[in-house]
């Protein structure tokens, strides 16, 4: 009885949070403020100050700071070395000028409140960094992802998301140089702890680089998913624990652990297996921090708040907007991108309470600039609304013919090829002649192995998980060519892509005739049959062999194709027994093989057997 008390005990919270969630964001992404906020309030409604449905938040802190930790690990994940290559100058030099100048300019506002001078670097830098799931989504609904002030405010979230690990570093150090002048600590042992976290890096980093892939390969030619799994968490948890011992954050060893993988073969299938955990726990965070706001707090500093907030929202907007136009934006677009910005970033959460735990902040400062970056996420869409349309009010009338040719420079066609087994390999051979830009995924290692010999980007993952298919950038690609060995993975895949990826061109192998009908059913916009061209080929140079000359030879390969084609379009419409009329003979309700032309006699068993198998034949039919 016990037991079944105490499983109750922690069923309860489970039903409170999942029911929350369900509930809040829904509604919040309904009227399009974003699930963060959905989170953020749904915490606040049932924390202590709300329904006290759940009593004590700081139990579900510790777990729900897991989600912080995939999400750093994930950010690591995406840092392609080509891509931030060339992106170099709006990534670090427009991401920087950004950070710093926002930071600045609160950190002077934070010591001009009373706040000590360390507490308001690290209070600045957080509020200077901006709520990277709310901008993008924004940029999602407009479509305005691959606009230039969309690719600009991308550029400057992924600085802020690569400046995140070194600000949760500056806190500790902050925190030993304060006690250090207090008299609290001696050199020599704040020089042991650099030196024993440098230690660690190191571990985490020579680990990853020789032991990682080895170690995940293995795992897959075991060909149990539900283990790689397992591994992916172990290896992120596995470095977020080495960090906190040596008193480093868990996201700064997540992040570690997601750069060392950001070029590995298995790095789509290590973030689609962990995205869901990513996204749960995540989620869970941002109604921890919900909770934990203090209403009596935000009541008490109400006046204060009302200033502070809508003053933070507009001065990122117009830093973010001198930011821009000083890296050569337009005032528009630089007005969009600043705006973009507004809302105070999901690792403010993140930085607040270390700062507190670490002496750099007191309790009511931690609970004021808590509220005070959860306020900004309420107004910040908003006010990003606000000025968009605005601006749309007033757009100047577009000048016909314009070309933006530093776009279609950019416009790089883009191909994912499915499956790198013998038919994907001639595929490849084709689009390599070309330098076309590939990538490949597949979900056997040793094929995995030969792709990697083409120079194409590679990835180990299931073809039929959309989450792969999204991570393998799907919804940028050009054509997307299905060339696994399996009808049913084959039309599985294709049935996904045209339901989510509908900008994407799919060319599919078919196996049989069978399945090539279904994939013209499913509107892909090539299929070939992987042994008809081939074998028409044959057919011709038989042709040849006995005498035929090239040019009659080529127009019974035509004219063999023609019909072939005819009857498919009839089958496609029709069903099996479409394009009955074209033959010479009754065709069954399941795909036969049939003469296109009328045979000349019948056919004759050379042999007893030979006779009794087409005698059985007939009385079939």
């Amino acid at each position: 009885m016990n037991d079944s008390a105490s499983h109750a005990s922690y069923l309860l919270p489970v039903l409170v949070f999942c029911g929350a969630a369900v509930v809040a964001v829904p509604i919040f992404r309904r009227i399009g403020l974003g699930a963060v906020l959905g989170y953020l309030c749904a915490g606040v409604f049932i924390g202590p100050d709300g329904l006290a449905l759940i009593g004590e938040p700081e139990t579900v802190a510790g777990v729900a700071e897991i989600g912080v930790v995939l999400l750093l690990f994930i950010v690591g994940l995406e840092l392609n070395l080509s891509r931030l290559f060339a992106m170099r100058r709006d990534i670090f030099g427009l991401g920087l000028t950004q950070l710093l100048m926002t930071g600045g300019v609160a950190m002077l506002a934070l010591t001009a409140a009373g706040i000590p001078m360390r507490g308001s670097v690290v209070t600045g830098l957080a509020l200077a960094l901006s709520a990277t799931a709310i901008a993008l989504q924004t940029l999602e609904e407009r479509g305005d992802l691959h606009a230039a002030y969309g690719e600009r405010s991308f550029a400057i979230l992924l600085f802020q998301d690569l400046s995140i690990v070194p600000i949760l570093a500056l806190v500790p150090l902050l925190a030993t140089t304060t006690a250090l002048s207090a008299g609290g600590g001696s050199l020599v042992t704040t020089l042991f702890e650099i030196a024993r976290a440098l230690i660690a890096v190191a571990a985490v980093v020579l680990i990853g680089r020789y032991l990682l892939n080895p170690f995940f390969r293995l795992l897959a030619s075991s060909g149990a998913r539900e283990v790689m799994t397992a591994a992916a968490l172990l290896v992120v948890l596995g470095a977020a624990f080495i960090m906190e011992k040596v008193g480093l954050s868990m996201a700064m060893g997540a992040f570690l652990a997601g750069v060392l993988l950001a070029e590995s073969n298995f790095r789509h299938q290590l973030e689609a297996d962990i995205e869901p955990f990513r996204g749960v726990l995540l989620g869970l965070f941002f109604m921890s921090v919900g909770m934990s706001i203090d209403i009596d707090v935000v009541i008490a500093h109400v006046g204060l708040l009302a200033l502070a907030v809508p003053a933070l929202v507009i001065a990122k907007t117009m830093i973010g907007a001198v930011a821009g136009r000083i890296f050569g934006s337009s005032w528009r677009d630089s007005l969009r991108m600043g705006a973009l910005l507004g809302p105070a970033g999901e690792f403010s959460f993140v930085i607040f309470p270390l700062a507190g735990s670490r002496g750099l902040l007191d309790g009511d400062q931690v609970q004021i600039v808590t509220a005070m970056a959860a306020l900004t996420m309420l107004i910040g869409p908003i006010f990003a609304k606000i000025v968009d349309r605005t601006l749309e009010r007033t757009r100047p009338p577009e000048k016909t013919g314009d070309t933006d040719l530093e776009a279609l420079a950019d416009a790089n066609g883009k191909v994912i090829v499915i499956g790198f087994g013998r038919f994907g390999q001639v595929v490849n051979q084709i689009l390599l002649a070309q330098r076309i830009d590939v990538t490949v995924i597949d979900h056997d290692v040793d094929r995995i192995r030969e792709a990697s010999r083409f120079g194409f980007r590679v990835y180990y993952g299931d073809g039929t998980r959309l989450d792969v298919l999204r991570a393998s950038g799907a919804a940028q690609a050009t054509v997307i060519c299905v060339c696994v060995d399996s009808p049913e993975t084959a039309t599985t895949i294709v049935e996904i892509l045209r339901a989510e990826f509908p900008g994407a061109a799919v060319y599919a192998r078919a196996i049989d005739r069978a399945h090539a009908i279904t994939l013209m059913q499913q509107e892909v916009d090539y299929q070939l049959r992987e042994t008809f061209e081939s074998a028409l080929t044959l057919g011709r140079a038989a042709l040849e062999e006995l005498g035929y000359r090239r040019e009659d030879a080529i127009a019974v390969q035509d004219d063999v194709r023609r019909r072939d084609v005819a009857r498919l379009m009839l089958q496609k419409s029709d069903g099996f027994l479409g394009g009955a009329d074209l033959l010479h003979h009754g065709l069954a309700a399941v795909v036969t093989p049939e003469p296109l032309t009328e045979p000349p006699t019948s056919s004759q068993g050379l042999s007893a057997e030979t006779r009794d198998i087409l005698a059985e034949g007939e009385a079939v039919r």
